[in-house]
């Protein structure tokens, strides 16, 4: 008898062992889909533009996602936007610069701040009218 009273006993133990794992299981997975839904963030985002040596900024052009923005003649040497919040969900950045630099040794330089830090710069040299352009994607691996 107690030899059956011990079988029945481990057959409802093992019963409610598996049972109790396919309720951690079911909760884990509901767990993992919602976190998927956090995929995007939000980052801190600046442009910036310099010239050197006398340099002229001649236009900036900017986009966000689909939203573009045209700046002609800023005055100064150096130009920066504020700092923005971009959703990375929003993708693309883009930021071009044309300047009028003095001399062959004359700088152009722009810078992409992302959260604080440059993640993309470009820096063109010389005399003349020069273009610069930064692109960048949060969808980049």
């Amino acid at each position: 008898m107690k030899q059956f009273y011990k079988s029945k006993s481990l057959l409802r133990l093992s019963f409610l062992f598996v049972l109790l794992f396919s309720v951690l299981t079911v909760v884990n997975s509901c767990k993992k889909d919602n976190d998927d839904d956090e995929e995007f963030t939000d980052h801190v985002v600046q442009f910036e533009v310099k010239t050197t040596t006398g340099g002229v900024i001649r236009a900036i052009v900017t986009q966000v996602g689909t939203v573009k923005t045209d700046i002609f003649d800023p005055v100064g040497t150096t130009w920066a936007s504020g700092e923005f919040f971009v959703n990375s969900s929003q993708a693309q950045l883009n930021l071009d610069a044309k300047a009028d630099l003095p001399s062959a040794d004359s700088e152009l330089v722009i810078n992409l701040r992302i959260d604080g830090e440059i993640v993309r710069t470009k820096k063109m040299v010389g005399a003349g009218p020069v273009v610069a352009s930064i692109d960048y994607s949060f969808l980049e691996l």
